[in-house]
Order: C-alpha cells, then structure tokens, then sequence
C-alpha cells in the first residue's frame, strides 16, 4: 500500500463516518479485510510512523489545550484521532500544531480527540484475515520521551503564548 492509497482510505472512512472516529474506525476495518494480509500490514506502517513522528510536546501542548488536559493515554488517543483526520490536518498540525485552530473547522470534546480505536483497526484487520496477531511491522519503535522541548501544562499564560491561535479559540 502506498502513502497516497493510505490517506485515501483514511479519508474515505471519515467522510462516510461523518467524523465520528469509533465509525471511522469501524469502516477502516471493513476496507482491510477486503485486502491481502500484506496490505493490511502496510496501512499499520503508515499509521504506526505517523504516530510516531506525532510523538512531540508541541503537539502535545495542543492537545492539551484542545481537550482541557491530556494524560498519556489521551495524547496517545489524540495522535490516532489527528492521523485519522487526514493528511492535510495531520502534516500542518505536525509542521505547526497552533495550525489546528485555523484546519478544524469545528471541535466537540464529546467525540474529537480521541482515536483509540484507530490505532486497533490494523490489528483488528489482520487478526480477521489470519486468525494471528499481526507480527512485528520492522519499523523504529518511537521515541521514548516527545520530540522537541517541554511544555508547562500548568501554566495557562506559556499555553496561550505558545499557541495563541488555538487559545483565542478555544479558551477565550
């Protein structure tokens, strides 16, 4: 599967989910088991070394404004949530996370943010194809510790300095 084929499914899939990720996910699965084990193997490279260069605390620091707070299970939920909003939102929010402001067009804390079951869908998938767990992928583990430097979630007044953008919008 190629980069293109993969934005592509994921673009599919949240279309016809009108968003909602739990569907998207879904959907995701549905389209892999019509694939060769091969291919299914491939959408979880894609995914895995996007999640991976998400792996950074100014995406963090933006998620942490977007959803009031974000643990690290809910920064590892929201990297799956961004990869599944496309490449577009994706590769700006990655360039320059306070760009989400201006890329969303809308952001319910109800559904937004959170992508768990994304990460799963190739997992998922393989597992219907071959009755196996999907093998190792052969790609670099991720970074143990989030590229770039810190961000101090407590201060209020760093996090709207370092994404004003996203804080006139979403906090204001």
């Amino acid at each position: 599967m190629e980069e293109s084929e993969f934005w592509e499914l994921v673009d599919a899939a949240r279309e016809a989910a009108e968003g909602d990720p739990e569907e998207q996910a879904d959907l995701i699965v549905e389209r892999l088991v019509r694939m060769d084990p091969e291919s299914v193997l491939d959408f979880a490279r894609h995914f895995e070394s996007r999640y991976n260069r998400a792996y950074t605390w100014d995406l963090w620091g933006a998620a942490w404004v977007l959803l009031d707070g974000a643990s690290d299970d809910a920064f590892d939920f929201f990297r799956c949530w961004l990869i599944g909003q496309g490449r577009e939102v994706f590769e700006g929010a990655v360039h320059d996370p306070d760009a989400l402001a201006d890329l969303l067009d809308e952001f319910d804390e109800e559904i937004d943010g959170d992508g768990e079951e994304l990460g799963y869908a190739a997992d998922e998938a393989y597992e219907q194809l071959t009755g196996t767990v999907a093998p190792d992928l052969g790609i670099a583990p991720g970074p143990s510790e989030p590229e770039g430097t810190p961000v101090d979630f407590e201060n209020e007044g760093a996090l709207a300095e370092r994404y004003p953008r996203l804080w006139g919008r979403f906090k204001e």
